[in-house]
């Protein structure tokens, strides 16, 4: 009896009232890394327009296209990585919120083009 209960013991790990540590969601992290990627990329994009004076390639335009899809993808994996169970939610909501964020710049750079 005494085995068992020993083994009771050493699966609970040392925090309070024996409940296990919750890991972060991998979508989740994944997402958070899509999102400062994408934000990296939308500053420099704008600093070299800035620095060109307006005057830059069509890759830039290209390269925004192509921004976006990050951003969706980051957005995407945000959102999946909340139906993971049994973790922390923090990242896959600064993921979210990020890619967000950078979505809605892309939206106002492309709006701001056409008007």
């Amino acid at each position: 009896m005494f085995g068992k209960d020993k083994k009771k013991r050493s699966r609970r790990v040392n925090t309070k009232y024996g409940q296990k540590t919750l890991k972060h969601a991998k979508k989740g992290i994944q997402s958070c890394m899509m999102a400062v990627l994408c934000a990296v990329i939308l500053i420099v994009m704008i600093l070299v327009s800035f620095l060109m004076k307006g005057n830059v390639n069509i890759i830039v335009g290209f390269l925004c296209f192509a921004l976006l899809a990050l951003a969706v993808y980051g957005f995407r994996l945000g959102l999946r990585g909340l139906n993971e169970r049994d973790k922390k939610y923090i990242t896959c909501k600064v993921g979210i919120g990020v890619n967000g964020l950078v979505l809605a710049g892309v939206a106002a750079i492309f709006i701001r083009g056409l008007v």
